[in-house]
């Protein structure tokens, strides 16, 4: 039967919140291993924290049917305790001191957002448990000298930054410089959003470029209409816009209502908040950074190529047009998980936890294999456009599938 994304989210996310067994060495019960969260159910991160709930519950689900992982000559089935953290970075430390010192777990996958991953390394370190996870970008993340903290993402600076050098490539071959080309710019206050600015930033800096328009959104994310206002009288070539889902579906939503007609304009989380079914083809043309996606090579032995694994999540889950990366890479944290425990033969924190640094495998999300800093140096971003309704793969040129579309159609009402 297919899972439904629906309220009842929160009525499972309790039943999966209850406390277990006395604490052990490591949180084994029988033939099962456990995994915690502390993840956004609830809060301005809800929507993506479900998706990546779905992205774990997936590979948890395709691993045990898989026969689970093999540690000491034994199968072991896997299966991750919840609690919501309700967006709030302090609550997230919270459930993860709770997750370790009432409830015994030892391996944990990540909340969602890197505000609340911030929150979270220090909990790891404190303890010395292991951390692998897969919704935490900020580069600030990786250079505290954590030991306990890994990442299958790629981080923030790179999501936007293919933006820029695809301008500069559209520039100079309509006979223009690069430093000629003007750029907007609109961020959320948080530190996801802020590094992907400095991402941005840095590659301007490479071209020459000039930011005729640099805004913070509003902390609540509901109106941006005063930077649209600015753009439409100042009329960049660029517009480039990052406020997670919240922030995407009201850009999305007010870019149609004024008509923006910037030709270029690229956008952080669309699939996560599902532009294209909310707001039709007022959403084409619109470029979209992905950690992920279902037209690229990637395959592994479980879930076989990025493709079948596209299906098989929406065989499962309803509701969902277009997977969102947050999803997969979801799934690819769990996958690190079982691989580790594999190979370091033993519920050992620190033998499991030296088998996560050594990690080094291909996935249907893409390889992993982390730095002494704990992020993924193996995989690339590659930037989507909407073409039609579809995301389809336009840069970098090596992973297209199609060519960009430029300059973007303005919508109408």
């Amino acid at each position: 039967m297919k899972a439904r994304l629906t309220t009842a989210v929160m009525a499972s996310a309790v039943a999966l919140g209850v406390a277990l067994a006395t604490p052990a060495s490591a949180k084994v019960e029988g033939d099962t291993i456990i995994l915690g969260s502390a993840i956004s159910f609830t809060g301005k991160y809800s929507t993506n924290g479900i998706h990546a709930k779905n992205g774990y519950e997936l590979g948890v689900k395709k691993i045990n049917e898989a026969g689970g992982v093999t540690v000491g000559g034994k199968k072991y089935k896997l299966k991750v305790q919840y609690y919501d953290d309700e967006s709030t970075p302090l609550r997230t430390a919270q459930l993860l001191e709770r997750l370790v010192n009432q409830d015994g777990v030892k391996y944990f996958l990540g909340p969602y957002s890197s505000a609340t991953t911030k929150a979270a390394a220090p909990i790891m370190e404190k303890y010395k448990v292991p951390m692998v996870e897969a919704e935490g970008a900020s580069r600030s993340l990786f250079n505290k000298g954590y030991k306990y903290l890994f990442a299958v993402l790629s981080t923030s600076e790179q999501y936007l930054a293919s933006s820029i050098a695809l301008a500069a490539e559209i520039a100079e071959k309509n006979g223009k410089k690069a430093s000629d080309v003007k750029v907007a710019m609109a961020f959320e206050n948080d530190p996801f959003s802020l590094d992907v600015r400095a991402g941005v930033l840095e590659d301007m800096e490479k071209y020459g470029m000039k930011a005729v328009i640099d805004d913070k959104m509003p902390r609540d994310l509901n109106d941006i209409s005063a930077t649209l206002t600015k753009v439409k009288a100042l009329k960049p070539d660029l517009l480039v816009l990052s406020g997670h889902s919240k922030g995407a579906a009201t850009a999305a939503r007010q870019i149609k209502e004024l008509q923006i007609d910037t030709p270029m304009i690229a956008m952080t989380h669309c699939e996560a908040a599902k532009i294209t079914s909310k707001f039709g083809e007022a959403t084409n043309d619109i470029l979209c950074p992905t950690q992920w996606a279902e037209t690229l090579s990637y395959k592994d032995d479980l879930f076989g190529t990025a493709a079948d694994y596209d299906k098989l999540f929406k065989a499962t889950y309803e509701g969902y047009k277009n997977v969102p990366y947050q999803s997969a890479q979801a799934t690819a944290a769990v996958q690190v998980w079982a691989d580790a425990f594999e190979r370091a033969n033993s519920f050992d924190v620190e033998k499991v936890r030296d088998a996560i640094a050594a990690t080094d495998m291909q996935t249907f999300y893409g390889a992993v294999k982390f730095s002494e800093a704990g992020n993924n140096i193996a995989k690339p971003m590659v930037l989507r456009q909407i073409q039609n309704g579809e995301y389809n793969v336009v840069a970098p040129s090596k992973w297209a599938s199609h060519p960009v579309n430029w300059p973007r159609k303005a919508p109408s009402n």
